[in-house]
């Protein structure tokens, strides 16, 4: 029986070609755009794949090797930055290569749509001599995770499947398939292969350049790399979504489409090259494939007319080409004077971060941020975050603050529940080895709530909602030596404030844990919603300054100015804003007696 044809996410594709690949365990870290494929494999039977998040990508890469060392198919994901994390193991697993079929699937983020840089996968493939297959849309996300092993298998590697953010979430129509069986092969006792000691390392680094070569004959003659046949007086080069925008912009042109980015089809280039009378290459963000090109002698135009930032759209496509003089017709643009509503980003009406940054406002601190949602306190009206670098650099940061010995305010590193479980802890233990005097506001809402609401090792739930063990951070917190700890509600502003004041006076490293759950998980949390009493209100701005989109002006006047309102419906009672109004005007929204 056929199954039918159906529109798919790119991540849910990437997940079911896992599935029908055979794989057996998948583990991760969520990352936007990533999040969904992990979620999407624990939609398939425990029995077939064995799924579950990771405390951080490392973690999860060393999990899909030791099912890889055990002779099962392993699969893991990530976010690019992510990679950053699990490059360690990355540079070593490439040299042993796998026993059981390794793919390593990475989203990237051209346009920097959730992330802190769009930084190029494609550089790491050539830094560990690894395959990158890049999809164009769903139907190839899926086979390219089925060919992924098969290549892996093959030439003995870890495979890298590349996708973006655009590709990640967009639905495009796919032929799901069936399950394969792969048959598990047990451990493969050989240690001059899996025990990376320079003596071994030695051995396989040959072993590498050797799958270099084979790879590039396999895919000079693999059906991944298409040629279109078109105009001979130029042709294009391009992998990925920008294959799809070529096509429509320039449905008569010779494209010759990658399957791959890394090892390249030389002879293939070098034949498509020849044929044409000009050649462009159309690949997001660096010039990978333009460089390769120049290092093999050939003439290539590429960044010239096409930006190393963002991601590209058939318009972006367009104008490069209307640059180039290929397209020649340009069309006028109309303008339609339409003024776009501002929409900043803000937290969650009545988030529990808004008053830890409250209050590290109030003590008037140097606040060292991190990766998370409460990230957005560095923008207006809290304004509360000095610094932001990657995921559990907020500890570190804030310890060579103190040692650097210029600073007058109070130094206090925020970080959240799952980020310090991802990468906080060994800073908190180098803060505590090396006597700073820092404050730490560890900011738990019990969910991984940047990515869509993830569970971790701190809610005690596993990716497929089983009860498991709760880490309790108190305990690892006085694990690292810390003397000073104490947990305080999120929404006590009062004793937050206190307690933030005590953790400062305190010599040496204090945490603070603030504690209260997401307002959206695992369903939106609502209380009895509050109003403003209009003619207490003095319009002082003392609410506003939460960032709560709850609250707003008044469009009309009252009594010579503008008073605060609050919206019933997006409002949830946590009563933030009452806490902080001087004039005691906001209270709970009075209901008619019937």
């Amino acid at each position: 029986m056929n199954i039918k044809i159906r529109p798919m996410m790119g991540n849910e594709a990437i997940a079911q070609g896992a599935w029908e690949a055979g794989v057996q365990v998948a583990s991760a870290y969520p990352g936007t755009p990533s999040t969904e494929i992990l979620e999407n494999v624990a939609n398939y039977p425990e029995s077939d794949i064995k799924a579950q998040w990771a405390t951080n990508e490392k973690v999860a890469f060393d999990v899909a090797s030791g099912a890889s060392f055990a002779g099962v198919r392993s699969f893991v994901v990530m976010k690019h930055v992510g990679l950053n994390v699990a490059s360690d193991t990355l540079m070593s697993q490439t040299y042993i290569g796998i026993n059981g079929g390794m793919v390593i699937v990475v989203c990237d983020d051209p346009g920097i749509h959730s992330s802190q840089n769009e930084q190029d996968t494609r550089m790491y493939s050539r830094l560990a001599m690894v395959p990158t297959l890049e999809p164009s849309d769903a139907q190839e996300a899926l086979d390219f995770v089925k060919l992924g092993y098969e290549l892996s298998e093959e030439f003995d590697t870890p495979v890298i499947l590349r996708s973006t953010t655009r590709l990640s979430h967009t639905r495009s129509l796919v032929q799901p398939g069936k399950r394969t069986e792969a048959k598990p092969l047990g451990f493969l006792e050989d240690p001059k292969k899996n025990v990376m000691i320079p003596g071994h390392s030695r051995l396989r680094h040959p072993k590498l350049l050797e799958r270099e070569t084979k790879l590039k004959a396999y895919f000079d003659s693999s059906e991944i790399i298409r040629w279109d046949k078109g105009s001979t007086d130029y042709g294009v080069i391009t992998l990925g979504p920008p294959y799809t925008y070529v096509k429509e912009v320039l449905p008569e042109a010779s494209v010759l489409k990658l399957g791959a980015s890394y090892p390249l089809p030389e002879k293939r280039i070098r034949e498509f090259c020849e044929s044409v009378k000009q050649v462009f290459v159309v690949e997001e963000l660096e010039p990978i494939v333009e460089n390769e090109m120049r290092a093999m002698g050939l003439a290539v135009d590429g960044k010239k007319y096409f930006s190393r930032l963002g991601e590209f759209s058939p318009e972006t496509v367009r104008s490069g080409f209307e640059d180039a003089g290929i397209l020649k017709n340009k069309k006028k643009k109309v303008s339609l004077k339409i003024n776009p509503v501002v929409r900043p980003p803000v937290l969650c009406a009545g988030c529990s971060h808004m008053s830890s940054f409250m209050v590290a406002n109030a003590v008037d601190a140097r606040v060292a941020g991190d990766i998370g949602c409460y990230t957005l306190a560095a923008v207006e009206p809290l304004s509360a975050i000095d610094t932001t670098v990657a995921m559990g650099s907020s500890i570190a940061n804030a310890v060579g603050m103190d040692k650097a010995g210029t600073e007058t305010k109070p130094i206090i590193a925020t970080i959240g529940d799952s980020t310090f479980l991802h990468s906080g802890i060994p800073p908190l233990i180098d803060a505590v080895y090396n006597n700073a005097d820092i404050t730490v506001l560890l900011l738990d809402n019990k969910i991984t709530a940047m990515t869509g609401g993830q569970h971790h090792p701190g809610t005690g739930i596993t990716l497929r909602g089983e009860k498991t063990h709760k880490v309790d951070y108190e305990s690892i917190v006085r694990a690292t030596g810390v003397k000073w700890v104490k947990t305080v509600d999120s929404y006590d502003l009062g004793a937050l404030l206190r307690t933030v004041r005590e953790a400062i006076a305190f010599k040496g490293v204090a945490v603070v844990i603030s504690d209260r759950p997401c307002v959206l998980d695992p369903v939106r949390l609502r209380g009895e919603p509050l109003e403003v009493i209009a003619e207490s209100c003095t319009g002082c701005q003392a609410c506003m300054n939460l960032g709560c989109p709850a609250l707003s002006w008044s469009a009309e006047m009252f009594e010579g100015h503008h008073k605060i309102k609050i919206t019933a419906s997006s409002c949830i009672g946590c009563s933030l804003c009452a806490q902080v109004c001087p004039t005691d005007c906001i209270k709970p929204v009075m209901k008619m007696e019937s």
